[in-house]
């Protein structure tokens, strides 16, 4: 079954808050014909557009193809949240890979968030400050205290606030949680924007970006040949491809695939709450809380409450999207029973084994940065930098993330499936228990 069309129309944005509110772009025209480039770039979210600006930025001639529309995927459709670090906490990055490789790695995810305030400000994209991650446990408490304490001394970093009980409720407008931390150098902001801006950015830059131009299969080069990139009505003749899917690589590499996993997840949004509920989020930080299936959510500027929780890991996405969310949305704020959800949406994004993200040289000439685990806006975007430097010869932030081990699910892209909804259904029950 393919993803790119299981769910959603063929060159059409789903039916988010994001997709109603989004800035003008006009749509690209479809791939016609044989084009030669520098360089190839197969996927028009974060990870994709980026590779292309930064590519062109370095004098590469650059064709990027995108399936539907720039900004489709989990680009244009998540909680918007731009965290500090990697997936992995860095006692944990500490504990698989040393202290100093977890310093490099650190310092990569600052970068990320540098580059994307840096392309955000080109774009003219508001970034608001603050990300809470919500406790549910002392044990829980006492290790967000212990990692604000633990970046401050050992990688320089202290913008995180340890928060007890009293200051969690009034950060939140929730009795649900018990203490945890505030971030204040974490961000959040509208992530289609964010992909609609990356691309005006490309295109002015040079980039050649064709719409509605999915790709059935690449023919790899050698060492010193030519790649060539099949769409409907025409190729890409190149130098380097790019590969750029995420979840929804299909069969376009099978060494890439058997390390990610598609799964869904759901997002809905509130109407404007005006001068109601003046205690949920009253400065308007984002915030993540510490269950296995993540609850987040953050307030727009218009003060509609965005909400996610929950996740699938069949096909296709539920009949009743909002059905499935109010639940999650009501346990943190009762309160808004009988609020009317404006819009309900889901989105495909692709987790790793480990949670960390998948970098590799799948091919000669060929580079793919996939796998972001729901910590992509940051990340996604550095990759596409990353791939340009490498791309330019300058390859050593590339080869950092791509030396952290990332093996494939067991069973194979096959298997990888009923095993992982085994392993998800233990851990949701796990979090509705309370562990």
């Amino acid at each position: 079954m393919n993803l790119l069309y299981v769910n959603d129309r063929f060159g059409e944005y789903p039916p988010s808050l994001y997709a109603s509110t989004r800035d003008t772009l006009p749509a690209f025209e479809p791939l016609q014909g044989e084009v030669r480039v520098d360089v190839a770039v197969v996927g028009g979210g974060y990870t994709g557009l980026s590779s292309a600006l930064h590519l062109a930025r370095e004098g590469f001639r650059v064709a990027l193809v995108e399936a539907h529309r720039v900004g489709f995927g989990a680009s244009g459709r998540n909680g918007g949240q731009m965290g500090s670090g990697q997936r992995q906490e860095v006692d944990w990055l500490e504990k698989q890979l040393g202290r100093d490789r977890a310093r490099l790695l650190w310092d990569l995810a600052e970068d990320a968030k540098a580059t994307v305030r840096g392309l955000a400000g080109e774009i003219g994209l508001p970034i608001r400050d603050g990300v809470a991650h919500a406790c549910r446990t002392p044990g829980e408490v006492d290790h967000a205290r212990h990692m604000a304490e633990h970046l401050a001394t050992h990688y320089g970093y202290d913008r995180v606030q340890p928060l007890d009980r009293d200051q969690m409720v009034r950060l939140l407008g929730s009795e649900t949680y018990i203490g945890g931390d505030l971030d204040q150098g974490a961000g959040h902001l509208h992530p289609l924007n964010f992909s609609l801006g990356l691309a005006r950015l490309a295109h002015e830059a040079g980039v050649v970006i064709h719409e509605r131009s999915p790709v059935s299969r690449i023919d790899h080069g050698g060492a010193t040949g030519t790649s060539v990139v099949h769409c409907e009505a025409g190729r890409l003749i190149c130098d380097h491809v790019v590969l750029a899917t995420n979840a929804y690589l299909g069969g376009l590499d099978q060494q890439v695939a058997a390390r990610i996993m598609p799964i869904n997840n759901y997002i809905v949004a509130t109407e404007p709450l005006g001068e109601r509920f003046p205690e949920i989020l009253p400065d308007r930080p984002a915030v993540a809380d510490t269950k296995f299936v993540v609850n987040y959510w953050r307030m727009d500027e218009e003060r509609r409450l965005i909400f996610g929780g929950g996740e699938t890991l069949s096909y296709r996405f539920p009949s009743d999207i909002a059905a499935m969310v109010r639940p999650h949305l009501l346990s943190v704020y009762p309160q808004l029973e009988g609020v009317r959800l404006t819009h309900a949406w889901g989105g495909t994004l692709a987790i790793t084994m480990n949670r960390m993200p998948y970098f590799d040289r799948p091919a000669p000439n060929c580079l793919s940065a996939c796998g972001y685990s729901g910590h992509g806006v940051a990340m996604a975007t550095l990759a596409g930098k990353l791939v340009a430097k490498a791309i330019a010869g300058q390859g050593q932030g590339f080869d950092t993330m791509a030396g952290v081990p990332t093996h494939k699910f067991p069973g194979g892209t096959l298997l990888r499936w009923p095993m992982l909804v085994a392993a998800m259904s233990w851990y949701g029950l796990r979090d509705r228990l309370g562990f």
